[in-house]
């Protein structure tokens, strides 16, 4: 948690200037809160950085695409990155604009490449050859240049977690290394594309920063080959993958990330290039908790189970990756702790949200789930038919609703039965 914006008094968790408890009772849980502060002060971590220089900042918005969480970058001057026609809607409703925006993705489709390009977006990653192909005839057909960088995998090991790994042969992310010469060269030759840049993005929760010199060396050396064939590379995107703290990591200070990243840059003679990062997590992801309401403790032979109402249709990360979130007491409790996990309601073994915790609890007591504002609400679903969550942004002394708690009536409302 950013420690400036979560924090205790007098033995209840506080969220900047608002009791975490009083949270709780007014929206009632499960319940995604969000710190403005925090989310202010990670972006000018990256942005002061980043100030003259020749750098930018785009948010991925894939990590949070609350309108309100967006709308506070966007307030602040950001770019952003989406991998979706769904996020670049977003990103304008919440006042972003489309030409700070990148496009990144896999499998964007023909009719989201129309939209990005009638939209005006900043560019384009391509990770294929087939994409160049389907990316150029739609330009073709709107009369226009879709300008592009290609997603190359430099085959770095950001050593971490294979399902958030992105970076090696292996992955299904960017055009392999050895054959993104020659992707450029017909790049080049398609009339409806504007070859501008070069881009990578090797992984995500990445705590060192030796892998992204690995991969920036290997690109900046493929951006002077590409440059001797004919084509002139604009901008070097860095991607994002900074990883944050959410048990005893020690990732880079944020600040002391950018300068070594850009300062390699010069070193190597490209300090002419603009240089963009992608951040998501090391953003958002420590500026939010998911508070939660114990509903029974129910002791085992074997383990203590703590069943609250959060489960893994709200924070999917413990059952997919096996992720740890830090969980703490809304109040704390003088007493004895004792070993629970700490389980949802879910019919499903794998909903868990934390394992073997020290916890002093009772039944009724609000629980904090640390570290949550990164791939949480996003990646939460209606599994079970429990609605999803509501979430709100504190700003100083004020709470505010940014998103409503579902109604069950709302999660069948486009079904309808077969007729008689």
């Amino acid at each position: 948690m950013s420690h400036s914006a979560f924090h205790y008094v007098d033995g209840v968790l506080h969220v900047e200037g608002v009791s975490a408890a009083s949270l709780a009772e007014q929206f009632g849980t499960p319940l995604y809160v969000y710190s403005r502060d925090a989310l202010t002060r990670a972006y000018h971590a990256y942005a002061d950085a980043c100030a003259g220089r020749r750098a930018t900042v785009h948010v991925a918005v894939k990590a949070n695409s609350n309108l309100a969480v967006l709308n506070v970058f966007a307030r602040m001057g950001a770019g952003f990155d989406i991998v979706s026609s769904g996020e670049l809607a977003r990103v304008l409703a919440a006042g972003g604009k489309a030409e700070n925006t990148v496009f990144s993705g896999v499998g964007k489709s023909a009719a989201e490449m129309r939209e990005a390009l009638e939209a005006g977006v900043k560019c384009f990653n391509v990770e294929s050859i087939p994409e160049l192909h389907a990316l150029n005839e739609v330009a073709k057909s709107l009369g226009k240049k879709a300008p592009v960088s290609l997603r190359v995998n430099p085959d770095v090991d950001a050593k971490t977690h294979p399902y958030i790994s992105t970076g090696l042969k292996s992955n299904k992310f960017g055009v392999a290394f050895k054959d993104a010469r020659a992707t450029y060269a017909q790049a080049h030759e398609m009339a409806n594309l504007d070859v501008i840049g070069i881009d990578c993005h090797i992984g995500s929760q990445i705590t060192e920063v030796s892998p992204y010199l690995d991969a920036l060396d290997k690109l900046l050396e493929l951006v002077e080959q590409i440059e001797a064939d004919g084509m002139s590379i604009r901008h070097v995107d860095v991607g994002g993958g900074l990883g944050i703290t959410y048990d005893d990591e020690t990732p880079p200070d944020i600040g002391e990330f950018v300068k070594t990243l850009l300062d390699h840059i010069e070193k190597r003679g490209h300090g002419q290039r603009e240089v963009y990062f992608e951040p998501g997590r090391s953003l958002v992801g420590n500026a939010g908790v998911l508070l939660t309401r114990i509903e029974f403790l129910k002791p085992g032979e074997e383990k203590n189970f703590a069943i609250v109402d959060a489960a893994m249709n709200d924070l999917a990360r413990p059952a997919m990756y096996e992720a740890f979130h830090r969980i703490v007491p809304v109040v704390k409790r003088d007493e004895k702790a004792h070993k629970y996990d700490v389980v949802g309601p879910v019919c499903e073994s794998g909903d868990w949200l934390g394992r073997d915790r020290e916890l002093a609890i009772a039944p009724g007591d609000l629980l904090a789930i640390c570290s949550a504002g990164a791939y949480g609400f996003v990646m939460s679903s209606n599994y079970n038919t429990r609605p999803r969550a509501a979430e709100i942004m504190v700003d100083g002394e004020r709470a505010r609703l940014v998103r409503e708690r579902e109604e069950v009536t709302q999660l069948f409302a486009g079904e309808s039965i077969l007729p008689d």
